[in-house]
């Protein structure tokens, strides 16, 4: 299979900075060929606050991937999350000039495109605009609205906004770093696209996202995304406390918190001691885990009821919205021991751990199946996604292009000037396609070459 095929996935959070190469197989599966990882510095929360330190763990997890699959990177799609991100509700609708031809993408297109004009606030940008239902001259509830006919086409829409700050910054790392922007995705809906499988899409489920510096969430119900959340706790703030609470190093807490941490603290005996190195030839430290599990549990719990007010917010305890396939949890936090258990005893609704097997080929490593790389793993399939599309507009240039030349030389030149009017008018729906990963790396291009 030629280069050109692969997919890159650039995954940039708080804790690491994940890139991964991948291609579809003949079954439609994905196939991982590479992946580089390496310890993010210059991230917090999610928003990227030193640019030089970013570029340089980007480059070296793009190196990594590279000697790993023996292939070249070009063009990465990236996902965003941090605080700055919210989303929104918004109803808008279109007037067909024809109502006796069927709707098509086109209109969708022309639907979607007035969105993106809403007037935000001072410094924000919309990142997603994403359709639920359709209505048709007033007929509501339509989940496809191609192919029927109809005068007024009308939609509700998630309108995700994030601050233009922080997504030009992501895209100067990016590009600073030798590589090409393909897209910029929303890193919950890549977690989601790479966990969840329809079945739960339709019965509606919370995906939350536990990772270093935020929490991310993911709320579908009858096959359709209906809210999202970034809360700025994950794992990090765990880590903290741990450090705080039983005054050792950072690096030790994190030890501490992955080998011997427990959400739930009625589990450790009180004698269960564990002894740590102490600095510089000082006394070794002893910490009861009973006492670690405390400080644990009561940081989950926090972040778990800050998401649980957000699924309560979308509405969750209504019958029509009750979400049926209760809670997925992935990320990093979600290999913490016992919080599928502590999740389900705060919600009250039932707990899975999310692995990104769900669409990986058969035969992928251990390592990849990781909750850790769910976002990285979406955003590969992302990656893929937005490749099929840009082919399946290269092959309608090259059935422009495969004309065929033997007309009479008159004949040809009309046909030129009558191309070249097409050219005018076909150049606006394709424009229009773009989608919003290309109108913002479109925009975040030209304001690096003005800002260079």
């Amino acid at each position: 299979m030629e280069d050109n095929k692969i997919a890159v996935g650039l995954d940039i959070g708080t804790t690491k900075i994940v890139a991964m190469i991948g291609r579809e197989n003949e079954y439609n599966k994905l196939e991982i060929l590479g992946i580089g990882k390496t310890k993010s510095l210059g991230v917090h929360r999610g928003v990227v606050n030193n640019i030089t330190q970013t570029i340089q763990s980007i480059q070296q997890a793009v190196q990594e991937a590279e000697m790993s699959s023996g292939l070249k990177i070009e063009d990465v799609v990236v996902g965003i999350a941090g605080q700055h991100i919210r989303s929104i509700q918004h109803s808008d609708y279109i007037t067909r000039a024809n109502s006796e031809e069927v709707i098509d993408e086109k209109d969708i297109d022309a639907l979607i495109n007035q969105v993106h004009k809403l007037v935000m606030l001072p410094g924000e940008e919309i990142i997603h605009v994403l359709p639920q239902e359709y209505k048709i001259d007033g007929q509501a509830e339509i989940k496809e609205p191609i192919g029927m006919y109809g005068g007024r086409l009308e939609a509700n829409f998630h309108v995700v906004v994030g601050q233009i700050a922080s997504i030009r910054n992501i895209g100067r790392c990016v590009t600073n770093a030798g590589l090409g922007l393909a897209g910029i995705t929303l890193e919950p809906l890549s977690s989601a696209n790479a966990v969840l499988s329809q079945e739960e899409k339709e019965a509606g489920v919370a995906l939350i996202d536990i990772g270093g510096g935020t929490t991310d969430l993911a709320i579908f119900k009858d096959g359709i995304i209906r809210h999202t959340a970034v809360i700025p706790f994950g794992g990090n703030v765990i880590t903290e406390d741990i450090k705080e609470g039983c005054s050792i190093i950072e690096k030790q807490a994190e030890l501490l918190k992955v080998k011997f941490g427990s959400a739930w603290p009625g589990e450790n005996k009180e004698n269960e001691i564990v002894s740590i190195p102490g600095l510089r030839g000082r006394e070794p430290k002893e910490i009861s885990l009973k006492n670690l599990s405390k400080v644990i549990h009561a940081r989950v719990v926090e972040i778990i009821e800050q998401v649980f007010a957000e699924i309560k917010n979308y509405g969750h305890e209504e019958q029509k919205k009750k979400l049926i396939a209760g809670i997925v949890l992935t990320g990093g936090g979600s290999q913490l021991k016992h919080i599928k258990q502590l999740t389900e005893y705060i919600t009250g609704m039932d707990t899975r751990i999310g692995y990104p097997n769900e669409h990986l080929a058969g035969a992928s490593e251990e390592k990849t199946t990781s909750p850790l790389y769910a976002t990285a793993v979406g955003l590969v399939m992302n990656a893929v996604e937005v490749q099929s599309r840009l082919q399946s507009e290269e092959v309608v240039e090259e059935v422009i292009e495969d004309i065929p030349q033997n007309i009479d030389p008159i004949a040809t030149e009309t046909l030129e000037e009558e191309h070249q009017e097409e050219e005018q008018v076909t150049e606006e729906p394709r424009a229009a396609k773009k989608s919003i990963f290309h109108s913002i790396s479109d925009r975040l291009k030209d304001f690096l070459d003005s800002a260079e």
